[in-house]
């Protein structure tokens, strides 16, 4: 089984389908990231969707804590964050 790299798989649709407590959420997170961060997309116009509401609020926080972290490490701050850390150095001004 090939295993699933959020940093590297294409931005140009993505379907993430797993069992749980396989890095789902965090997959996810960093793909609204990276459609974020790499080609600039608005927040209003990534559409991410799951099946229950409470999976839908999770997911929600998640990816707005990882919003505000990657915000944080772009202002300089420290990460233990592998992928934010690559994100702010590969698009560094």
């Amino acid at each position: 089984m090939k295993t699933f790299d959020a940093m590297s798989v294409s931005l140009d649709g993505a379907l993430v389908e797993a069992s749980a407590g396989t890095g789902k959420t965090y997959a996810i997170t960093t793909l609204v990231l990276r459609l974020v961060i790499e080609r600039g997309l608005p927040i209003a116009e990534i559409l991410v969707v799951t099946f229950t509401r409470a999976a839908t609020a999770e997911l929600r926080d998640r990816i707005r804590a990882r919003l505000r972290a990657a915000l944080a490490v772009f202002e300089g701050g420290a990460t233990d964050d592998e992928a934010l850390r690559e994100l702010a150095h590969e698009n560094d001004p």
